[in-house]
């Protein structure tokens, strides 16, 4: 016989309580994926228009990802109203009755997530529900009448979620999302929002969840698609199973590296070419060089049937003026081009109407000749009428010869050599490779900095080169429109590097160079921007301090701050570990404030240099064996990587700037004094030691 306290009967009453109204969920999203499946498969190809299979096959995708998570919430209102809050919302079998689970990036949600004991906003309590697949494995009430003061929502819930092993993917966080959190989430996408959060504030949780819940309150986004930009490969494939796993399909992830189809980074570049490379100067500079590349203004003289046809200097000038203005250099090649086709035309067409003209003047002497000599003297003159041609040609026949003149490859071969097609990277290897055109289209680069640019014009391209290939390809434009193609949205942007984004993410954003900034600003001209980072884990070559530093000089100030504030992964023991090495970073920034603790003291072993891979290997081991069934991440300095992998093949062993954005339940930081020698190395060090959400290890060398 067991005996149960009145608290314990209370939570598995709950918990039956969740279980019934969770089967009921199940077999109503069951229902639904049924009707849906049959509509898609039953109906002839015809017989649903495009949009609507789109919706209905977005519909079913969405009801089929929602195995976990499908009810995880439960929000009693003040008024007796209750509502479930799950992944996806449910309408009930009547269409009148409230809806059986509302999603949870509907505005009834919203308090879900941001009401407190302190604002209730009409609620009274607050319940998550812990499931596993269809199983409800308990619940977390939360009274919002003040009886509970906490300034985390859900918080054994939250707690819980925290405390689970890392599987070296992430995962969604929609039932557990926290209250500034959900504000920066649902914030207004006008233009663009720069989030500053430390380690562990949950910042790519935010932008993630940001995209899941635009595309489903803009729905227009998705035909545009989002651009999701991380800072490494290693990054996207920890994040990859975020969106799916939220219904969003309308998204392309990248670096900055991989933006355009068909280049890639082959080669390292040392910082100080990076930095000069990632200035803002380039922009107008770039641009004054596709400008110089246009053709001069001139009398052109083109041939047509043996004859030479000139178009005057003036009217070659006002056109060139026509198709120049707001067009790259292709685009305004084309439309010159369509326009001198059309003079060619008219001018064809005016010397066929003068000639004939001439033709039909000199017959009516010669007619008019021969009547005066074979009339009587007496018969006046009359006006000849029989053989009146006026020359012109009509409308259909100019067209007929601007077609034939657009065809023609000896004026296709005149236009190019006035004004030929250009290769982006052939294009920007001259510019690069040419000290005195640098020096006069980038007068703030000194002699140098010149110099150190012109020695690697040649090499592969680097990651700094991408940034100024994109603006030359962009200034340059397509020579070939690309043909329009049925594919999904996503793999329609993904093979256009032109593709304008409906909105832009960027996490680790504080590592963009100037140029980087404007890629992104040339993909979502709209500015709907949604950028997070830690600017005092900056690494990269740049030497921004600041947010304002680092994103004036492409958005001004038209942008908006926002800030989290609250550490949830990384515990106290760690946290506390990190104020000396930001103020050695040259940081005036507060560190955030570690919720949760994880009882474990971070260690430190010092051993010497000989000992370094043997004290790695077994630190690992112990790690491996504490956190069996979670992960372990190894850091070092650059120099010790490939010595350090060849012994643990076990764990990924990364650089600060590798790890970047990354979380494994332990993490051994190896030779920390090597990560300070770095450039930016105790910002790298920040970045070292915030990544473990349980366990932080440290081997330094005598």
């Amino acid at each position: 016989m067991h005996l149960y306290s009145e608290e314990d009967n209370a939570r598995r009453s709950a918990i039956a309580e969740e279980q019934r109204y969770l089967d009921t969920a199940v077999a109503r999203r069951d229902q639904l994926a049924a009707s849906l499946a049959e509509q898609l498969e039953s109906a002839a190809p015809d017989e649903l228009g495009h949009e609507r299979r789109r919706m209905l096959r977005r519909q079913a995708q969405e009801v089929g990802r929602a195995a976990d998570g499908l009810v995880f919430g439960r929000l009693d209102g003040l008024d007796g109203t209750v509502r479930r809050i799950g992944r996806i919302g449910l309408r009930a079998e009547d269409e009148q009755a409230e809806p059986l689970v509302v999603d949870w990036r509907a505005p009834a949600a919203r308090p879900f997530y941001t009401a407190t004991a302190v604002d209730p906003q009409g609620q009274a309590l607050r319940r998550h529900v812990r499931t596993n697949g269809s199983v409800v494995t308990g619940v977390d009430d939360e009274p919002l009448d003040g009886s509970a003061v906490t300034d985390l929502v859900g918080e054994g819930a939250l707690l819980a979620a925290l405390d689970q092993r890392r599987t070296g993917q992430m995962t969604t966080a929609i039932s557990t999302l926290q209250r500034e959190q959900d504000g920066i989430i649902r914030a207004e996408a006008t233009g663009p929002l720069i989030v500053q959060g430390g380690p562990g504030t949950g910042k790519t949780v935010v932008a993630l969840h940001r995209v899941a819940y635009l595309l489903f309150t803009h729905r227009q986004m998705a035909d545009q698609a989002v651009l999701v930009l991380g800072p490494s490969p290693q990054f996207l494939d920890y994040i990859a199973q975020v969106l799916p796993a939220l219904g969003e399909t309308a998204v392309v992830s990248a670096t900055c590296d991989t933006l355009i189809p068909g280049i890639a980074v082959e080669r390292n570049e040392d910082r100080r070419r990076s930095e000069i490379k990632g200035r803002a100067l380039w922009q107008p500079a770039l641009e004054a060089y596709v400008r110089a590349l246009l053709p001069p203004a001139r009398g052109l003289t083109l041939r047509w049937d043996g004859d030479a046809y000139v178009i005057e200097a003036q009217t070659v000038t006002d056109v060139l003026a026509s198709a120049t203005q707001g067009r790259p250099y292709h685009r305004a090649r084309a439309v010159f081009a369509e326009q001198l086709h059309q003079l060619l035309a008219d001018a064809v067409a005016e010397r066929r109407q003068a000639l004939l003209a001439e033709m039909e003047e000199g017959l009516e002497d010669i007619l008019a000749r021969f009547d005066r000599r074979a009339k009587p003297a007496a018969e006046p003159e009359r006006a000849t009428t029989g053989t009146d041609v006026d020359g012109l040609m009509s409308t259909e026949e100019i067209e007929e010869l601007r077609e034939r003149i657009a065809g023609n490859p000896g004026i296709a071969r005149f236009i190019e050599a006035w004004w030929p097609t250009r290769e982006p990277e052939a294009t920007l290897r001259r510019l690069l490779g040419d000290a005195a055109l640098l020096r006069r289209l980038a007068p703030r680069l000194s002699t140098d900095e010149v110099a150190l640019v012109v020695s690697c014009a040649t090499r592969p391209w680097a990651s700094s080169d991408i940034p100024l290939l994109d603006a030359i390809a962009d200034l340059l434009g397509e020579a070939v429109e690309p043909e329009p193609t049925a594919e999904f949205v996503a793999d329609r942007a993904r093979r256009q590097r032109g593709w304008v984004y409906g909105h832009v993410v960027i996490d680790e954003a504080q590592e963009l160079s100037e140029m980087q900034w404007h890629m992104v600003l040339r993909r979502c001209p709209s500015r709907s921007i949604t950028a997070v980072g830690d600017i005092d884990q900056a690494e990269a070559s740049h030497r921004h301090t600041t947010w304002a530093q680092a994103v004036n000089a492409t958005l001004g100030r038209r942008w908006t701050a926002a800030e989290l504030s609250i550490c949830y992964r990384t515990p106290r023991e760690v946290m506390a570990l990190t104020g000396p090495i930001l103020d050695k970073a040259g940081s005036s920034n507060t560190p955030p404030r570690a919720v949760r603790t994880s009882g474990i003291a971070p260690w430190a072993f010092t051993v010497d240099p000989a000992e370094l891979i043997d004290a790695a290997t077994a630190s690992v081991a112990g790690l491996l064996q504490r956190w069996r069934g979670g992960t372990v991440g190894v850091i070092a300095p650059a120099v010790r990587v490939a010595q350090l992998k060849a012994a643990l093949s076990d764990v990924p062993v990364l650089t600060a700037t590798q790890a970047k954005g990354l979380e494994w339940d332990a993490t051994l930081v190896v030779d920390p004094d090597g990560i300070t020698a770095e450039p930016r190395g105790w910002n790298g060090l920040y970045v070292a030691l915030t990544r473990c959400t349980q366990e932080l290890g440290q081997l330094s060398i005598a």
